[in-house]
């Protein structure tokens, strides 16, 4: 797989603007990082050598191919969560010791439950600062202990993913049950079944435990699907464009990946899609008329910041819940969403327990539309992609400044430069102004 270097940009704030808010034009989508992701440890498992087409450029994409090919004893996940947690079950089955840090941040980020699942199978990891966090110090696997584990399905599903991409390769495969109330982000577990599939995995699946079966990956050439996280934010564009018309190619009707439900979700705010030989076409058939939204974000997490910012541009009152996966990605993505907001006067509030309409969830409300006349600073990103990209559509209502606008190449580096293309007005400069931008909860 040929994957190229994002384009840089060397300044600190980009501003943003449309002069006409009327959007036509054709977008040629990365691949999926979530698929691509898959597809390299499959890769590096797999004994016989395949080829992965169209796979993300994005930089934890390329991280994780670089790391994968290394011959070192350190491994440096930067920003990557995904990258990190796939590559603890990986190395965990690999000969040598190899440390496996990440950035500050990352090392922040809970990893406990996936360590304890690879101890029980029979991995030898140990924690070299604070107990249930990176960095890790990864020991050579002797032999497996266990074939039936079971591991917390409300913490990360990146934690079952990584469990069972290494699955096929254990001598004794591995039966895995799903524990807990809920399932997070049930359609990344159905993704990574999806392409052990595809490579000659065969498996057992009865509600919420798996039953994977020893054996080899078999090598077979693969074209990644563009990513639906990236339409998203097309979608949200739309909903707030005066017009719109919009081709997105490299996406599928019955994708594997959890974001496509935008179509969905989308469809009540006046954008249709329609399917095309080349991937989908978006346009604006109505304006919206929804006053109120309420959704689930469980299985879809990363539309979360999109959907709530476009319902603040659109002043829909908003109730969300299923976001609690957010506190621990790139930033508290909660927090960051509440301060950002109150500087549009937009009220995201968490709900106190006894108004939730389900004891045990955290609601969010939200209220108020944005107010483009009441920011001077720029919109903080808290080293965190997705918080310059849900931010970026609110261009269509007036002047946006973005800070660290190249921190959209973790997932989609092509991002400014197909505004661009769309009629997106973008300047680069260095920031001016002496005040620190805030920093969300930890």
């Amino acid at each position: 797989m040929s994957l190229s270097a994002p384009t840089p940009v060397p300044t600190d704030i980009c501003t943003l603007s449309h002069p006409t808010g009327e959007l036509e034009g054709v977008v040629k989508l990365d691949g999926s990082k979530s698929l691509t992701n898959r597809a390299l440890i499959i890769q590096a498992l797999c004994k016989e050598s395949f080829e992965i087409h169209h796979g993300s450029t994005s930089d934890d994409s390329t991280t994780l191919t670089e790391l994968l090919a290394s011959q070192g004893d350190t491994y440096d996940a930067g920003h990557g969560g995904t990258t990190l947690r796939f590559l603890t079950a990986y190395l965990a089955v690999q000969k040598g010791t190899q440390l496996l840090t990440g950035s500050k941040r990352l090392c922040k980020r809970p990893i406990g439950a996936l360590v304890d699942a690879l101890r029980e199978i029979g991995a030898r990891i140990d924690y070299e600062g604070l107990e249930g966090y990176p960095p890790l110090r990864i020991h050579p696997f002797k032999e497996q202990s266990a074939q039936a584990i079971e591991i917390d399905a409300g913490v990360s599903s990146q934690f079952i993913s990584a469990l069972l991409l290494i699955a096929p390769i254990l001598p004794k495969g591995l039966h895995l049950t799903l524990t807990g109330e809920r399932v997070m982000s049930k359609p990344y577990i159905d993704m990574t079944l999806h392409l052990m599939r595809h490579f000659g995995v065969a498996f057992k699946r009865d509600g919420r435990t798996v039953d994977v079966r020893p054996g080899a990956y078999k090598a077979k050439d693969i074209y990644i699907e563009a990513d639906w996280s990236a339409a998203s934010y097309y979608y949200a564009m739309a909903a707030l464009a005066d017009s719109a018309s919009l081709e997105l190619h490299g996406l599928k009707r019955n994708s594997f990946q959890g974001d496509a439900i935008v179509q969905k979700m989308l469809h009540d705010f006046g954008i249709q899609t329609k399917f095309t030989p080349d991937g989908i076409r978006i346009k604006k058939k109505f304006l919206n008329s929804r006053r109120s939204l309420e959704w689930n974000f469980e299985d879809c997490p990363d539309l979360a910041q999109t959907i709530v910012v476009l319902c603040a541009g659109l002043n829909i009152m908003g109730l969300f819940y299923g976001m609690q996966t957010l506190h621990i990605k790139e930033t508290d993505r909660i927090a960051a969403l509440q301060q950002e907001l109150r500087r549009f006067n937009v009220s995201f509030v968490k709900m106190p327990e006894r108004f939730s309409k389900e004891p045990g969830r955290e609601y969010y409300m939200l209220e108020g539309r944005v107010n483009m006349k009441t920011i001077m600073e720029p919109v903080a990103t808290y080293n965190d992609h997705r918080m310059a990209l849900s931010f970026a559509p609110l261009a269509l209502l007036g002047d946006v400044r973005i800070e660290n606008p190249a921190v959209v190449s973790k997932s989609y580096p092509q991002f400014w430069e197909h505004l661009e293309s769309l009629g997106f007005e973008v300047e680069y400069g260095e920031r001016v102004d002496a005040f620190a931008a805030p920093t969300a909860t930890e």
